[in-house]
């Protein structure tokens, strides 16, 4: 596995720090299915809804996505 480096806002660099690891691993692989394949071929749309297809194949439903954002946020 090898690193990059992202350029994000205060705010994102601290919610990622105090995010538990699992959600650290989450997040991680939705980067790289983000910018796996031939992303400079693609549309931000096109290259969303194919994670969004990728998620709900594996189980992601709304609810559990949402339930996942609330767990979030009442920390």
């Amino acid at each position: 596995m090898a690193s990059i480096i992202l350029q994000v806002d205060e705010e994102i660099k601290a919610a990622f720090e105090q995010a538990n690891p699992e959600i650290q691993k989450q997040l991680s692989h939705i980067v790289q299915l983000f910018l796996r394949g031939n992303l400079y071929d693609k549309r931000f749309t096109e290259v969303m809804a194919e994670i969004s297809d990728k998620a709900q194949q594996r189980g992601l439903t709304p609810e559990i996505l949402q339930d996942i954002l609330d767990d979030d946020n009442d920390q």
